[in-house]
């Protein structure tokens, strides 16, 4: 009898705490800010409000009528390129015109039992969400490869070209015969010959990558020298709830040289680096990144910047370089505030930027697009009211920084119900000029061409004297540093 007691005990707990949970689920935080004012290179940033319960409000997946398109800009028209696939994620367009993509969810959960009760309900709760927002299930794991056969704007082949060896993979580079791909473990390289429809080669494991967790996307982009490979890894948690230790490796971009063989640490503090792309004025890498939750549905804002190398953007505990995240109980870094960085340009508060591409040379967008990158906007889960699931541009100035509110490129989404159509997830160049978009709840690649456009002219890359290395110190010698000025203990924070 006391067992069963014990029994009855646990059981009414779990539905007092559930019924607890589901009440605060229904109700959340309303947003007092446009998405706009929490968007550009000076967003407004609100006090935080922390919540014990996130706000959630998901827009169910309920597909496209036959025929329905998005909504795109004046001067744009939309068309499917390839549908009928089965969660697209990540695209990626090889030199030939051809575009491959995959087809993938997030790894399968290992439950090892230690977290106990609190830990399953977490997992019951990330479950249900997965359900709702369309991404539950088994990953396909595929690579499929899309040709436009006769030039009608429509991928009339869709071929499977690799399926053995991956586990949920997202990014792929391709170059010199080699077909790199990012599985959420690792990253793998695969002899391919363009136009051929399978790969059929063993492939080499380049580098180990934290694997799974609660970002597990991992995008990836070839430095246009073809010698370098850059990897985004996402954080396993929000604000480093479950303990730094197993956020090693994650929440950064590695580096990884393919001459040497070896990888680095390139940039650290980006809780979840999605989008890569190299700027056509600068050369330098930029990323989108999502940042973190639960302050409220008017923080903190998703992200596009710069990553120069070594670069500390303050996760967990900063956010917008200056902004202290007082729920994160890790010990603070001394003087990360001092360098951590302030992101480029805000892309408002839980959007979940994902795809990233700049305009380049070819582009067919017509004038209004020429100069600037695209970004698709995957859409909140925990914001009332919904933000993203769009695609938007960024207008860059002829210094290459980006100016603006986000213009919206492709829209129409979100139901007026609450609902959503599909969800855009990444951004691509055809091989004709046509911006491809990825719809992963739909299964579906949106084309966007300014159809009477012609091929637009790329962006000149800016050049300019580099400033020379001062060899000798000059100057009065009371400027000089002393012993005393130098901090010889680290304080504490």
């Amino acid at each position: 009898m006391a067992i069963i007691r014990k029994i009855l005990i646990a059981l009414v707990v779990l539905l007092v705490i559930l019924g607890i949970a589901g009440f605060f689920l229904t109700r959340g935080d309303t947003a007092e800010l446009s998405v706009d004012e929490v968007a550009g290179t000076d967003p407004t940033l609100e006090e935080p409000d922390p919540e014990s319960f996130p706000t959630v409000q998901i827009a169910k997946p309920v597909g496209w009528e036959e025929g329905a398109l998005p909504v795109a800009a004046e001067g744009l028209a939309v068309t499917r390129f390839a549908e009928g696939l089965d969660h697209p994620r990540v695209l990626y367009g090889l030199p030939n015109g051809d575009v491959l993509v995959t087809l993938t969810r997030s790894p399968k959960a290992v439950d090892d039992g230690e977290g106990g009760i609190m830990a399953s309900i977490r997992g019951w709760v990330a479950e249900y969400l997965f359900s709702e927002a369309g991404a539950a299930g088994d990953s396909p794991n595929q690579i499929v490869l899309l040709r436009d056969e006769d030039g009608d704007g429509v991928a009339e082949k869709q071929t499977v070209i690799l399926s053995e060896g991956l586990d949920s993979p997202s990014g792929m580079s391709w170059n010199d015969g080699t077909l790199y791909v990012a599985n959420h473990n690792a990253v793998l390289a695969f002899p391919y010959e363009l136009g051929t429809e399978a790969v059929t080669g063993e492939p080499t494991k380049l580098m180990d990558l934290a694997p799974g967790g609660g970002h597990w996307m991992r995008n990836m982009e070839l430095h246009p020298d073809g010698n370098r490979l850059y990897v985004a890894v996402g954080s396993v948690s929000n604000i480093g709830e479950s303990g730094m230790e197993v956020e090693e490796g994650r929440a950064m971009i590695w580096e990884y040289d393919l001459t040497a063989g070896r990888q680095r640490q390139f940039a650290v503090g980006l809780r979840n680096p999605n989008g890569l792309d190299f700027s056509p004025w600068s050369g330098e890498l930029w990323t989108t990144v999502n940042e973190r939750d639960m302050l409220g549905s008017d923080l903190v804002p998703d992200y596009l910047t710069n990553v120069p190398v070594g670069a500390q953007y303050g996760w967990p505990w900063l956010y917008y370089r200056t902004n202290i995240d007082r729920r994160v109980e890790a010990p603070m870094p001394a003087y990360l505030m001092e360098y951590a960085r302030y992101p480029e340009y805000a892309l408002g508060p839980h959007v979940a930027a994902l795809g990233l591409v700049f305009t380049k040379e070819g582009h067919r967008m017509g004038d209004g697009f020429a100069s600037g990158a695209f970004i698709a906007r995957h859409g909140s889960w925990n914001r009332k009211p919904p933000s993203g699931y769009d695609v938007v541009y960024v207008a860059f100035d002829e210094r290459g920084n980006p100016i603006g509110k986000p213009v919206p490129v492709l829209t129409g989404f979100l139901n007026e119900d609450g609902t959503t159509k599909g969800r855009p997830t990444w951004v691509e160049w055809g091989g004709d000029g046509s911006l491809l978009v990825s719809d992963d709840t739909a299964g579906i690649i949106w084309r966007a061409i300014a159809p009477d456009a012609e091929a637009g002219a790329g962006i000149a890359r800016l050049e300019g004297r580099r400033l020379e290395p001062q060899r000798e110190l000059s100057g009065s010698p009371n400027a000089s540093f002393g012993e005393d000025d130098y901090a010889r203990i680290q304080p504490a924070e």
